[in-house]
């Protein structure tokens, strides 16, 4: 009698930041064997899916439980398959900066010119799952060995870098089917003008004309037939006039893709859409306006299409103009739910703060190693060997909506904080090392503001860049 899989994820798509529950049984032999235990054999792929029946090439790790009280076996595979994901922090060789391919110059993904592919956000899964009981071999009738037959194979899962909230309703497929999951499709499918990218941003965010930033999206293939074509962008003036608009095909040359096969890369992809991104090359009409001036002040709307079709909300980009203060911009960006990145550029004061940490010894005064002493003044007493400066910043938003909530309650939540400098003029053997810096926050609380409470609802956050500056030794 071959194995049940009893339960398994509701649907396709999985956060690995969520209970990965599979319940395998097999009454005959659990019934009637001793020493039974369910074996799982994990097949994790970063290419096409893994096929568990071909061999060994995909797996990753084989792991055991013995039948609970009900006879079944439950295993839950959240903490082994996030292991195998992780953030992008650098753009898929295919992509571009500058008109620069990433595999000639590889650059941070909130650089990319248009599209990036995902190089490590998501990987496909697949189970087998076997059973072994004292016996099972009859050639060795003491020894605890797999049954054969008794195989069974899960459904081909894609997982990708994300987490599921308190919040986040789970669906399950009914009293025929036990099977339960976060339904992706409900939100994040692209089949309307309703649907979103990955990202629990306000539709509306601000920018300064100098900012990088990218936006993600799960491509609507994997799941239905249908595509996304192109992006398209709408450029308006301060008084909300019409400029222009443009659109940036989805294709091989833009770092996207011309067709769709099943490769854990083109699953998830992103989109540079922020200002400096926009200007990248310097081909787009976008760098026109920049040029010209006609920009700043006003906004960049987008939306991704299928042809002619509407295939995602529309996202508004105001584009900041100076507030003539000289207040310093500070850009963050953090890794969000979903594993995508969000962005926010803190335009009003702030403030930084040097804090020193170095090692010290006792100098003689004078020189001993030399034929005659002689008192030289620089020398003797306490001394610094060594001095390593760390450096914090305060910043402040300016007066914000509601709608930036969720945004910063996933900033205090997550584990990756950069501060992202904005466009500059490289060299040509420039090795792009000054864009992304590393950084903690230090906040460590955050109170949900809202209008009603507190009418005007502005934020403070406190970083600390990682790295420290290491001066000279002595």
């Amino acid at each position: 009698m071959p194995n049940i899989i009893e339960q398994q994820p509701q649907f396709d798509l999985l956060p690995v930041g969520q209970d990965i529950i599979f319940v395998v049984s097999n009454s005959n032999i659990v019934a009637n064997q001793s020493k039974v235990k369910f074996v799982a054999q994990v097949h994790i792929s970063s290419g096409t899916p893994p096929n568990p029946t071909a061999g060994t090439e995909y797996l990753i790790g084989t792991f055991k439980t013995t039948p609970n009280n009900k006879g079944v076996g439950i295993f839950d595979f959240s903490n082994v398959v996030e292991n195998y994901v992780k953030a992008d922090n650098m753009s898929f060789a295919t992509s571009k900066y500058k008109d620069n391919l990433a595999s000639d110059l590889p650059f941070p993904i909130h650089l990319v010119d248009k599209f990036s592919r995902n190089e490590n956000t998501v990987r496909y899964l697949a189970i087998r799952f076997k059973i072994e009981y004292l016996g099972a071999d009859t050639d060795s009738p003491n020894t605890v060995s797999n049954a054969s037959g008794n195989s069974v194979d899960s459904t081909t899962f894609t997982i990708f870098n994300g987490y599921l909230k308190h919040t986040d309703a789970l669906e399950y497929g009914g009293l025929a089917n036990q099977n339960f999951g976060w339904d992706w499709r409900e939100d994040f499918l692209l089949t309307n003008l309703n649907k979103k990218l990955l990202t629990n941003a306000p539709l509306t965010q601000s920018a300064n004309i100098e900012d990088y930033g990218t936006m993600s999206f799960i491509v609507p293939e994997i799941d239905s037939g249908s595509q996304i074509t192109r992006a398209q962008f709408s450029y308006y003036g301060s008084d909300g006039s019409f400029l222009n608009g443009e659109y940036m095909d989805f294709t091989s040359a833009n770092g996207a893709f011309n067709t769709y096969t099943l490769k854990a890369e083109k699953q998830i992809m992103y989109i540079g859409c922020f200002p400096a991104n926009l200007r990248g090359d310097g081909t787009t009409m976008f760098a026109g306006l920049v040029t010209a001036g006609t920009i700043q002040g006003g906004s960049i709307t987008l939306r991704l299409l299928d042809g002619g079709n509407t295939k995602s909300n529309t996202y508004t980009i105001n584009v900041s103009c100076p507030d003539g203060k000289g207040y310093e911009p500070i850009r963050l960006c953090w890794l969000n739910q979903f594993g995508a990145w969000d962005y926010f550029t803190f335009n009003k004061k702030s403030t930084r703060s040097i804090s020193t940490k170095g090692s010290t010894y006792n100098q003689l005064a004078g020189t001993w190693n030399e034929s005659t002493f002689r008192a030289d003044s620089y020398k003797g007493g306490k001394k610094s060997f060594r001095v390593n400066a760390t450096e914090k910043i305060t910043m402040n938003t300016d007066f914000v909506s509601e709608d930036y909530n969720t945004m910063f309650e996933e900033l205090i939540n997550s584990p990756e904080v950069y501060i992202l400098n904005g466009y500059q003029t490289d060299n040509s053997l420039a090795l792009l090392n000054t864009y992304v810096i590393p950084v903690r926050l230090t906040t460590s609380s955050f109170t949900r503001k809202t209008v009603a409470n507190d009418k005007l609802i502005q934020y403070s956050f406190e970083i600390e860049k990682s790295k420290t500056l290491r001066t000279q030794s002595v």
